[in-house]
Order: structure tokens, then C-alpha cells, then sequence
């Protein structure tokens, strides 16, 4: 399976955001972005005019490295969308929502994305009492996700039971036992507000 594996603070820097990718380091000094918050490259100081289709690029590639996706990936989770009746951006932002990595980084089981879908490619979760190791894995409404019970004594698990962190309203987790369940499709205000989805559908409408 083909993943970015190159610096992932770069990535931040070139979207003139923070993306968060790194979990727990975003949030102190370290992080590179407030070290350097200029795009990469030794150009990056200078100032340049962005076009409306710039603009679209650069919101498109923003979602999908937040949700850690590759451009074939993100391009048919849009066709999917846009085949589905309703708002397109929003079903685009739900499909990546219901993602299995996404919903153990929303559990609170992971500081980042890319841990958590490390965390599943191990083999540490099962779906409805399947054990399930693809990050991609699109779980649904009634579905119950936990950390596989041969799994629960290891290391990244012993500090998340105590862990408080806020978990959107259409899952219910239960965080001494380790587990979730998928209560309702999330809606447009319980997914990230700083995203504009409307870009991301004229840009693969031109």
C-alpha cells in the first residue's frame, strides 16, 4: 500500500496551516510550523499571488492530507460522493469521517491520524468482533469498534483509558473498556469547520 513517507511538517508548511499530523508535538514549541510557518523550499519567503484555482488546489490537498489519503484514494471517495444524492462536499467529509483510522484517532486511542492508522495495521481493533487491520475500512451506524482483548494490556492502550479528550456526538465511547459505537452519521457541524469542501468540489468540477 503506497503512503507519504516523506516529512510530514513540510506538509503543514506548504498548506500555510497547521494540520495537526503530528499529534502531541503541534502543540508545543517544536512544532515546525511555528518555527518556520513559510512554505518549503528556498522560495517559500516570497509573497505570491493565488488564483481561484489555486485556491482550490490548495484546499483539495489540505483535506487530503489531514485524512491522510493519496490523490486516486481522495479522487474516488469524490466520485462516490458526488454519485450519492445530497450536498457532495459533505458527503465527501463524511465518507473520510467514517474511516476506521479516523474514528480510533476521534476515540482518543491516538494522538494523529497516521497513528492511529499504524495502530490498526497492527491489528490491535476488530469491527462488530472482527478483527480488522485496514485503516480504510468504512465502519457505519450500529457498528461497535474496541480494542481486540488480547491487545488491551499493551503499552499504547494503558494510558487512553483514563483518557478525557472531547469525542464528537455521533460516537459513544466507552473509555475504560476501550470501545465506541458509531450512534448516527456525523453531520456537517461535528466535522472539522476549518475545512471548505465547496473548494475541493469546484476544483474536480472544472
Amino acid at each position: 500500500m503506497a503512503r507519504y513517507t516523506a516529512s510530514v511538517c513540510r506538509l503543514c508548511r506548504r498548506e500555510g496551516a497547521k494540520l495537526f499530523l503530528k499529534g502531541t508535538r503541534c502543540y508545543t514549541k517544536k512544532c515546525s510550523f511555528e518555527r518556520r510557518p513559510t512554505p518549503p523550499g528556498q522560495h517559500g519567503v516570497r509573497r505570491r499571488k493565488v488564483g481561484e484555482y489555486g485556491l482550490q488546489l490548495r484546499e483539495k490537498q489540505k483535506v487530503r492530507r489531514v485524512y491522510g489519503v493519496l490523490e486516486r484514494q481522495f479522487r474516488n471517495y469524490f466520485n462516490e460522493a458526488e454519485a450519492k444524492p445530497g450536498v457532495t462536499g459533505e458527503s465527501l467529509l463524511r465518507s473520510l469521517e467514517l474511516r476506521l483510522d479516523n474514528v480510533i484517532y476521534r476515540m482518543g486511542l491516538a494522538s494523529s491520524r497516521a497513528q492511529a492508522r499504524q495502530l490498526v495495521g497492527h491489528g490491535h481493533f476488530a469491527v462488530n468482533g472482527r478483527p480488522t487491520n485496514i485503516p480504510s475500512f468504512r465502519v457505519k451506524t450500529g457498528d461497535r469498534i474496541e480494542v481486540r482483548e488480547s491487545h488491551r494490556t499493551r503499552e499504547p492502550f494503558k494510558t487512553a483509558r483514563d483518557n478525557r479528550s472531547p469525542v464528537p456526538e455521533w460516537l459513544s465511547v466507552d473509555a475504560p473498556k476501550l470501545t465506541a459505537s458509531v450512534i448516527d452519521l456525523p453531520r456537517r457541524d461535528q466535522m472539522p469547520l476549518d475545512l471548505n469542501e465547496q473548494l475541493v468540489v469546484e476544483y474536480y468540477s472544472r
